[in-house]
């Protein structure tokens, strides 16, 4: 529908600064090499991600075809725009949205942190869609990182995973793990394409030559569970199981939870790596603290 208002030329203006700030990296499309006349995307690479022709996009961005709805929407999502830029297209382009994707809360219920709490010999972990670590119990401290001493913007698990060389030595097969982190954050891009984190965070994983070759194979795939090896100093070779659950009141939020057989050397060494933990808090000195191994 048309709100009878619009602005053809500013939304040019507009669609032309917005690819310019997009690097093919950036929205999963190889980099030749070769050298560009202008930055960013080209028109055809733009319609190219936004599915429609060279030639319509052509024409919209130069103010000589209103286009449709969908269309808008799938130039949204080719452009990563924020939901204010997202807005703002619809205004210069006189359209009137369709309803905007709910906005992620980063807020985790009193309830799921005393699940946390009371999970005292299974690490555990509240993870948002693009992986940010949102909460933690004691023993996944232990275990993985002493994320309160991660600055914010690091705390991120495939941040962490990609940049940390303990997180990273920790695991038996880091590749497989790795590759599985990027397949979860892959598939997120297809239901929330515009989300300022997930955007702010490829950007950041940009030179990591690693992530991109995993990043551009499009795979994908859903977390759910699975199985996992650790090499812990203190708690030795720990082979854990992971389920995943999902909040049914934030469902952009999920508790991932390792575990060991019952009375199997793995839940024995996490019971040793919980006793140390326990040990390190009356201290407030958590044992095998990323940043302090960082420092």
């Amino acid at each position: 529908m048309s709100t009878g208002t619009g602005d053809p030329r500013e939304l040019g203006v507009f669609l032309k600064a917005r690819r310019a700030d997009l690097e093919p990296l950036q929205v999963g499309l190889p980099d030749t090499g070769n050298q560009r006349r202008v930055a960013g995307l080209r028109r055809e690479e733009v319609a190219q991600l936004a599915a429609i022709s060279t030639d319509y996009y052509t024409r919209i961005e130069q103010g000589r075809m209103q286009a449709s709805v969908p269309v808008l929407e799938a130039v949204a999502r080719a452009l990563r725009l924020t939901g204010d830029q997202r807005t703002y297209l619809f205004e210069l382009a006189g359209r009137v949205p369709s309803e905007p994707p709910a906005r992620s809360s980063r807020d985790v219920t009193e309830h799921c942190r005393r699940l946390l709490d009371q999970l005292t010999e299974s690490p555990a972990v509240v993870l948002s869609d693009t992986m940010d670590v949102l909460a933690w119990n004691r023993l996944a401290a232990a275990l993985l990182a002493d994320f309160a001493q991660v600055p914010e913007a690091d705390r991120n698990y495939v941040w962490l995973l990609f940049n940390d060389p303990v997180l990273r030595a920790l695991y038996d097969d880091w590749p497989a793990g790795a590759h599985a982190c990027v397949a979860y954050l892959r598939m997120h891009t297809a239901r929330n394409p515009n989300d300022p984190r997930l955007l702010s965070l490829l950007a950041r994983m940009a030179p990591r030559t690693d992530f991109q070759h995993w990043w551009q194979t499009c795979e994908v795939a859903v977390q759910s569970t699975g199985n996992k090896v650790f090499h812990h100093p203190i708690a030795g070779t720990l082979t854990l199981d992971w389920d995943t659950l999902t909040s049914s009141t934030a469902p952009d939020q999920h508790i991932v939870v390792w575990t060991a057989e019952p009375d199997s050397p793995s839940h024995k060494g996490l019971r040793v790596l919980a006793a140390a933990a326990q040990k390190a808090a009356e201290t407030s000195t958590l044992p095998g603290s990323v940043c302090e191994r960082l420092a």
